[in-house]
This record gives structure tokens, C-alpha cells and sequence, in this order.
């Protein structure tokens, strides 16, 4: 199939070699020198845990352009990105397009390429489960395999032979879900609150004490209970059901700790990440709507200022 993979980040080299190695011919788009390191280099990805280097060889474009047909579009970039390339994807005349990542306001992004795309467009929304970081043009990645979160704002996802056949030989896991848009708000509630810890420990969470992470564990309770209070189901229950748990904070506590040694987290301080302000500001839209008191989030959301 052909398969257009629109941002270059670790998300999306991730899911270029995943469907590169699954046979698909995959275009990547890229910007900046990023073009170059994939132009000259490939894709690198540094495999942690299974201690080797892949390299793919990928075709590059930096411009999509209206004409440019492809069987599936994958948008995988940051939120705020995602949404200043909409007019460009409803440009295009590819049909079927999954927006990966976090994403607050899924149902806005589908009513405006529903508005403004000339075709009718097939529209779905994706989170991949894979983490790390880019280093000196490579990719460093923790998980042994790739897997998305996958699903479509209304009814079923009718065209879902096609993503299955792109992933057929892929080492991919998905998981089709009925309720994506509660699933995106319910990780974002985890994505902001872990983004304000680490920005409370200026960047290093091996400096995660007990006092903060129980403050982390009231926080996530009160962004769970904004989403509940205006109707949207915690999605997983079991990750909600975890965290709620007072016999597991000490548990969460050692988890974090252990997510510190991995390459995921960033070096350095959040506090202008245009992802998590971006994503700071939808959610500060639900609470007030909600309005109900967040204490504890919103002394940890004062660390991002």
C-alpha cells in the first residue's frame, strides 16, 4: 500500500519502519534538517530494550500538495501541529486519513475537513504506544513492538480491512476502540499531569518524592472527575481504577521511578512545551465548564508557567 506518514518525529519514524517493514511502500513528510538526516541516513532507530540499530530507507517529501494521491494518511504530529495542517489535508485528494497523537478536540478537527475538503474524507483517530526520544538524528525507542489505540468518532470504522491490511505484516499491535474521543481525553488527563510532575522536578523525575507523587495521584482523581462530570466515561477504567486505589500509590510511586532510567523522559524542564501548554489550555476548558474545584491540579499546573 501506499502510505504517507505526515511528521517525522519518533512517533512517526516509529510508524514508517513498523509499515516499512510490514511491505508497505511509505513516503514520510519532514521538515527542517530532519528532511536531510532522512534523506542521507534513513530512518535510525536505536532499539533499547532489544539492544540493536535498524535502518530503513524511506522516500521524503517536504510539501504535500493537492494532487498527491495516497491509499492512507497518517498525521502524526503534536496537537498544535496537527491542527495548523488541516487546511493542507483537506487540500488533498487522499480519502482516508488517522490523526495520531493527543488530541483534546478530535471532533472539531473532523467537522473541518468535513467542511472544507472537496471529497469526502474518512476520518479516525489513532494513539501510538511507543515512547523515546530523538538523538543526533536517530530515534531511541523502549518498546520491543509497536501498537495504537485506534478508533472513529461516530458509529463503526467501516473502512477497517484497509488499516488491517496496511499492519498485516507488520509487527503491530491495534486496538479498535468504540470510544476513542473519551479514550484521548482520559490520556490526556495522565500525558498533562506526568508533563507538571517533571516540570516540578526541573526535568529529572529520579527526584520524584513521596509527597509530590500523592499529589499527583489527587490531581489525576480531579481531571478524572471533569471528564466524569461532563459525561465522558474514564477510559480504560482499569488505569482510573489503578490510580484511585490508595493501596497502589506506592506502587505508581516505583513506577514512575522506573520510567526516570528510561530514555523516554526529556532532559530537560517542560515549561515551554508548545504540546503541553497547547493541551494545557483545552483542558482548562473542560474544567471550566465543569467547574467543580481542582486544587491539586491546578497547583501542579502553575509549575508550566
Amino acid at each position: 500500500m501506499r502510505i504517507l506518514i505526515y511528521g517525522a518525529g519518533v512517533l512517526g519514524s516509529y510508524l514508517a519502519h513498523a509499515l516499512m517493514r510490514g511491505g508497505n511502500d511509505v513516503t514520510m513528510l519532514a521538515r527542517g534538517k530532519r528532511i536531510d538526516e532522512l534523506k542521507n541516513n534513513g530512518i535510525v532507530i536505536r532499539h533499547y530494550f532489544q539492544l540493536k540499530t535498524t535502518v530503513d530507507k524511506v522516500n521524503v517529501i517536504s510539501t504535500l500538495l493537492p494532487e498527491d494521491t495516497y491509499d492512507l494518511i497518517f498525521v502524526v504530529m503534536q496537537y498544535q501541529q496537527s491542527q495548523e495542517v488541516l487546511p493542507i489535508i483537506s487540500d488533498n485528494m487522499s480519502k482516508y486519513i488517522v490523526f495520531v497523537g493527543n488530541n483534546p478536540n478530535a471532533r472539531s478537527f473532523q467537522d473541518y475537513l468535513n467542511r472544507n475538503s472537496a471529497d469526502e474524507k474518512q476520518i479516525a483517530f489513532g494513539f501510538q504506544a511507543s515512547g523515546g526520544r530523538r538523538e543526533n538524528g536517530r530515534i531511541i525507542t523502549v518498546r520491543a513492538g509497536g501498537s495504537m489505540e485506534l478508533g472513529v468518532l461516530d458509529g463503526e470504522l467501516s473502512w477497517r480491512p484497509l488499516i488491517e491490511k496496511a499492519f498485516k505484516n507488520a509487527k503491530y499491535k491495534l486496538n479498535f476502540n468504540d470510544n476513542i474521543d473519551a479514550w484521548l481525553k482520559s490520556h490526556m488527563i495522565f500525558v498533562l499531569v506526568l508533563a507538571y510532575v517533571t516540570n516540578a522536578c526541573n526535568g529529572n523525575l529520579r527526584k520524584l518524592d513521596k509527597k509530590l507523587a500523592n499529589q499527583m495521584v489527587k490531581a489525576l482523581d480531579e481531571g478524572y472527575m471533569v471528564l466524569e462530570t461532563l459525561g465522558y466515561k474514564i477510559t480504560p477504567a482499569n488505569v482510573a481504577n489503578f490510580v484511585r486505589n490508595g493501596r497502589y500509590k506506592f506502587l505508581l510511586y516505583l513506577l514512575l521511578k522506573i520510567y526516570s532510567l528510561t530514555p523516554i523522559p526529556s532532559p530537560e524542564p517542560m515549561t515551554m512545551t508548545n504540546e503541553t501548554i497547547a493541551l494545557t489550555k483545552a483542558f482548562d476548558d473542560l474544567k471550566r465548564k465543569a467547574n467543580i474545584p481542582t486544587p491539586n491540579w491546578d497547583a501542579l499546573e502553575v509549575t508550566l508557567l
